[in-house]
């Protein structure tokens, strides 16, 4: 649970700091895998696995990616670097992403792996993908790697 250790140090650092901002998107962070955890196994105390916690991240970037869009979209400047200011928050509990030698050795791989053949193999392989390396792989670019290596 290397992401929870991780986070509550980074909550106790942000309220040392009198870090505001960062201290609520921490929180966020904490309330919402500690919701999944009571959602996830009801009782046992049982906590979600690191992927999950990974994909959660994955999904809480989403919903900011598409908020920091709309309100660039509208002009709100303000909006928008706040949202990109809570995403790079949430990335910090993320693995990083791979870089472009290791995705297209990984696309690779699993392409070989899965025996795709063409392009209707597309979607299956990023699904592999996405589900081998959750957080690490940017799902654009390892598509059209894919694409180029299955035409």
């Amino acid at each position: 649970m290397v992401v929870r250790n991780k986070l509550n140090a980074a909550i106790r650092d942000a309220a040392e700091h009198d870090d505001r901002r960062r201290l609520c998107t921490l929180r966020l962070i904490q309330t919402t895998i500690r919701d999944r955890d009571q959602a996830h196994c009801t009782g046992c105390g049982e906590k979600i696995s690191l992927p999950e916690v990974t994909k959660l991240l994955c999904t809480l970037v989403r919903h900011r990616e598409t908020r920091r869009d709309a309100a660039a979209a509208a002009g709100n400047e303000d909006g928008a670097k706040e949202a990109q200011r809570e995403i790079d928050v949430i990335r910090e509990f993320m693995p990083p992403v791979l870089d472009e030698p290791t995705l297209q050795s990984v696309c690779a791989q699993v392409v070989k792996e899965i025996g795709a053949a063409g392009l209707r193999d597309v979607s299956r392989t990023i699904a592999a993908l996405n589900t081998r390396y959750p957080g690490q792989i940017d799902t654009g670019r390892a598509d059209l790697l894919v694409r180029g290596m299955l035409t």
